[in-house]
């Protein structure tokens, strides 16, 4: 296996005190940015999965010159042109591209950006990023007349289409780490926002690095991480404690959507107000029985982990070898007996098949 990259350097600051506030990014909207750059350009989206199929279609339908790349043989690349797409493999189509957006998996991005996509861009193009993973932990470093830049919706893809149709969009991150000899990288940048629509809930600047940090850490700590570990380790309790696994699973599981979805409608004071006195009463008791000096630096390791590149390294060490420990983890996860309650509580549910 080639040696990985080493990690960029990064500024290391302390983990923020609940008492301390960075300053406010910049947001632009609708009628800060224009789509105006891209017209009479070509724009290669390099991926037709998740977010490149939405990328693609909301920018064919404000308008623009989109053409479709992946791998040779690829189903994506039928699917594209099922769809009406000019689609091609990754080196037909980056070779046209005043703007290449790269929108495969983190982990294929430096074989494909290496063997495909680099050398076949023209001289001066820009080329995007739907999230900072690879530049900013160095696994993927382009040459320097390259313009290089980030739009990372906040979302899905599906989420990205949806709100597009309806008329709205969902917010986006964004950020130039390079410019262009013509000058060209952040206009391309705010147009591509317009474009798929996330201009009009607001595109907030950053850093690669700052994306990239922060979206790994979100779904470690909260998102994806933390939230199972305590589903995982509280539905075992209650079990553990006599309760029936179904009551276990409704409680400490099932519930958990629609709580979430007042907290991601109203905020954290908006779902305190709207839950019962009982409950607000109980998440204030157990917020300071559960948050200590000890959870302050197991997120704070996370974050070091993160930040250092070691997590990144991890990752694309464990991909290179056939996804060996990834396997691992999700097969004993798959075992867990939370499962079984699922089912059960599942199936008592019939919509929720089409969720």
């Amino acid at each position: 296996m080639a040696a990985l990259p080493e990690a960029r350097a990064a500024i290391f600051r302390p983990v923020l005190s609940p008492h301390r506030h960075a300053p406010s990014a910049a947001i632009l909207r609708t009628h800060d940015v224009s789509i105006d750059a891209l017209r009479g350009r070509t724009i290669a989206v390099l991926g037709f999965g998740n977010q490149g199929r939405a990328h693609a279609l909301n920018l064919r339908d404000s308008g623009l010159h989109v053409v479709v790349g992946g791998r040779a043989g690829s189903a994506k690349i039928a699917q594209a042109r099922d769809e009406g797409f000019e689609a091609g493999t990754l080196e037909e189509i980056a070779a046209r591209a005043d703007l290449a957006i790269v929108a495969l998996p983190d982990q294929a991005q430096p074989a494909a950006w290496g063997k495909w996509i680099e050398s076949a861009l023209p001289t001066g193009a820009v080329v995007g990023f739907v999230h900072g993973f690879a530049i900013r932990f160095g696994f993927i470093e382009p040459r320097a007349d390259l313009g290089v830049v980030l739009m990372a919706p906040k979302g899905p893809g599906a989420t990205v289409r949806a709100r597009y149709e309806e008329g709205l969009g969902i917010p986006a991150l964004f950020a130039v780490e390079r410019e262009n000899a013509a000058n060209t990288a952040r206009a391309f940048t705010l147009a591509w926002g317009a474009a798929v629509g996330c201009a009009r809930s607001g595109l907030i600047e950053t850093t690669f690095a700052a994306e990239a940090e922060s979206d790994l850490f979100g779904e470690q700590a909260v998102l994806c991480g933390g939230l199972l570990a305590l589903v995982h380790e509280s539905y075992a309790l209650l079990v553990d404690a006599g309760y029936p696994p179904e009551v276990a699973y409704i409680e400490c599981c099932h519930e958990v959507k629609q709580v979430a979805d007042l907290l991601y409608a109203r905020g954290p004071d908006g779902m305190r107000r709207a839950i019962s006195d009982t409950a607000e009463f109980g998440a204030f008791v157990a917020e300071q029985a559960l948050v200590d000096e000890h959870l302050r630096a197991k997120l704070r390791a996370l974050l070091q982990d993160v930040r250092s590149g070691d997590f990144a390294r991890r990752f694309m060490a464990d991909y290179e070898a056939g996804h060996t420990e990834f396997a691992a983890w999700r097969s004993a996860a798959s075992a867990h007996s939370i499962e079984g309650a699922s089912a059960r509580v599942r199936a008592l549910m019939p919509w929720l098949r089409d969720a």
